[in-house]
This record gives structure tokens, sequence and C-alpha cells, in this order.
């Protein structure tokens, strides 16, 4: 690949916390500002990922104020930091979004796309993506979903099934087609490869997946793997592996920003409660009765989530135990780097002609994407071995080890 590649980063959602964190540290990065601690494969070297000031940014926002602006309100940035990149953010400004109040009730736009069908707002999309590649002399483009969590919708109704019912279903303005889907279509059907970090319905759909399969776009989903779920996922593999038995696990979070205030509606709740308790059964092969998650919107917080366990387990003689965590967190500062490996490794699939589910960025979600509905890995240890093997896929004989992590 050459040095001087460029790939552009197109997120649904660019004036959030976590894509303004993602835009603001790389062009900290840039400047020699902070160094790549946090970013999972920094020290992973040739195997063909773009270099991090590769990267372009650009997207969509329901909400038109300057990325700058957008930072300051987060708060998830240090004032230095702040300073250092607001030359370089107030430049940027999110693209109209598509937006439907009907899929996130709780996050009122200020700018969206002016198209009122669901094919036009599709064509305005892929129009974008277009403009964004040509303007910033781009040689490939990505799509990252980052907005605001929606609503659930029943995949099985039959608009859903295959490309063709889905093509019907956009001409006809079908009222289960979100937001969230319509840009994971608008990048599939052009065979731009596309990550859902929400746990919005997009990719997921199986038309969509067929879609993918055909144009050889790498899909990537859902629901960002970064705080609670990402130590739940490290705990239980080992308690599994000591015979513990989990009576009990108790989940809380609180936090206070913009995706904080989507969730307090019931129906983005449930959808993100649902993709946080899916991996525990799954790792420990049982079913534990008492798995309480709960999430609550609490203002003051801010970026600041608070997230609070308390596991029961028995162990030999029937004797009873307890663990307590309180992971105490900026949720952007995990999320972030996450946005810009799955950006980089997704480029990698679409370079080596990889199409459809890339099950091995599954370390990246709660609730990984499998290809033709296999059975998920969850445990964060083999999912993180699944993906070093594949980054190695092609480059190092099945022969060798894995590649070296090489610390700078």
């Amino acid at each position: 690949m050459a040095s001087n590649e460029r790939l552009g980063v197109a997120i649904v959602g660019l004036g959030g916390a976590v894509a303004t964190t993602a835009v603001a540290g790389m062009e900290l990065l840039r400047r020699g500002r902070v160094d790549t601690r946090g970013l999972p494969l920094a020290d992973v070297k040739g195997l063909g990922l773009v270099e991090y000031d590769a990267l372009t940014f650009g997207g969509w926002d329901l909400f038109d104020e300057d990325l700058a602006k957008a930072a300051r309100n987060h708060a998830v940035l240090t004032e230095a930091q702040l300073a250092a990149v607001t030359p370089t953010l107030e430049r940027m400004r999110p693209w109209a979004a598509a937006s439907n109040p009907r899929f996130c009730k709780n996050i009122v736009d200020t700018t969206a796309k002016k198209a009122r069908s669901l094919r036009e707002q599709v064509q305005a999309i892929r129009e974008d993506l277009t403009r964004f590649k040509k303007d910033e002399k781009l040689d490939r483009v990505v799509v990252v979903n980052l907005a605001s969590t929606e609503k659930s919708v029943d995949l099985t109704r039959p608009q859903f099934a295959t490309p063709e019912s889905f093509e019907k279903a956009l001409d006809a303005n079908d009222a289960d087609i979100g937001p969230a889907m319509l840009y994971a279509y608008a990048a599939i059907v052009d065979g731009v490869p596309f990550a859902n970090f929400t746990p919005s319905v997009a990719a997921d759909v199986p038309a969509l997946l067929a879609l993918a399969r055909r144009t050889g776009a790498p899909v990537a989903g859902k629901d960002g793997k970064t705080g609670q779920t990402l130590l739940k996922t490290v705990l239980a593999p080992a308690l599994r592996d000591r015979a513990l038995h989990v009576d009990g696990w108790y989940s809380t979070n609180i936090l206070g920003n913009r995706d904080g205030e989507a969730l307090n509606d019931p129906a983005s709740k449930q959808n993100k409660l649902d993709t946080k308790g899916a991996a525990l059964d799954s790792i420990l092969g049982y079913k534990v009765q008492d798995h309480i998650v709960q999430i609550q919107y609490y203002r003051p917080r801010g970026d600041n989530k608070e997230a609070w366990d308390n596991i029961d387990v028995t162990g030999f003689l029937g004797q009873p135990m307890q663990l307590k965590l309180n992971f105490l967190c900026k949720d952007s500062i995990l999320a972030a780097p996450l946005v810009v490996e799955l950006a980089r490794t997704l480029d990698l699939a679409r370079r080596r002609g990889e199409g459809g589910v890339i099950d091995a960025l599954g370390c990246f979600f709660k609730a990984p994407m499998s290809r033709d509905g296999q059975p998920v890995e969850h445990a964060m240890a083999e999912q993180q071995r699944n993906l070093m093997t594949w980054l190695s896929k092609g480059r190092v004989p099945r022969t060798e080890p894995a590649p070296e992590r090489i610390r700078g």
C-alpha cells in the first residue's frame, strides 16, 4: 500500500462526543501532542493497515455546529488539548443528516436532509460520500455509525428478507426503515465498508447482509464494546474456567451525555440493554437467572460514565462469594480509539477483497455479527486472538506465529 494513500472516515453523528474525540485525537497525534496509548493496534506493524495520519474525517449530524464548539460542549478534551485542535475543528461542520424522530425520540435536530422520501435520502447520502471522496482527494472511504440509539424493529418481516424486497420497501417509504438502515444501505450498495458502533438496526438486516456479499462491502457491528461489557467478557471466562458458578450479576450505568439522553427513551434504552446483556450466558454456557442490567441518565455526569457491577458466585463446598467492580471512565476516551481501528481494519478487508461480515472484528462489539448465522464468540481473549490471526492472514505463513506487537 502506498504511504501517501488517504482514507476517508465518514461518521454518522460527527458532532457527537465519540466522533469529536476521535477527530481531535488523530489531530493531536499528528501534531505530536499525544502518543498512541489507548489505540489497540498502534503497535502492530507491517500488516497493511493505513497509518493514522492517512485518515481524513467527515460526516453527518443533526446539529450543525462546528466540531470545535461541539467538542467544547461535550467536555471530553482537556483545555490544552481543545486549544491545540480548535483551528482544525472550527473548519469542520457536519453534513445534513437523515432524520426520523419515530426512531429516536429524545434527540431533536436543528438540521436535517430536506429529502422527503427514503429513496431521496439514500441518494443524498450517496452523493455526500462521492463529494467527500472527490473534494478531499481520497483513495477510499469507510462509513461508521455513531448516531444515537434508535428503537428496534422486527427483522423477521418480509421486507427485510432479501435485497429485492428491501428495495421495494425503500420505494414504498416503509415506516420500519430507520435512518441507520439508510446509511448502511447507501454505503453497502456502492461497496463501501460500514461499521455499526450503535445498538441500532443497520447492516444486520438480512437483506443488507446479502447485499454486502454481492457488492463486496465489508461490514461489522454492533454496539461498541467499551467499558462495562469489556470487563464482563474478560471476567466471565475466568469465573467459568475456575468452575465458579455465577448466581447473579447486577450491572448498572449512569451517564449524562447525549447518548444518555437518547437512552432515556424506553424504546432506545431497551435496544441498548439487549446488546449489553447478550454475552454473559453465551460465555458461561448456562443462563444466569439474575442477570440485571440498568442504564440511567444522570445529567451531571456528562461523558464521565460510572459502571458498577455486583457479582454473586458459588464456589467449592457451596460457599458463596462476591465480586464488586466500579469503573469510572470517560466513555468517549474508550470508544474513539475503537472507531479509528475499525476504520483501518475495514479498509484492510476491502483491499483484501473480503465482503460481508468480518467476523474477526467481533472484539470491538457487545453483540458481534456473524457470517451466515454462525454462533459468535464473546470472550475477549479469544476474540483478540481471532483478530490477530485475521490481521496476519495472507501476510505471514501459517507455520509462523501471530504477528509480534512492536512497542514504539
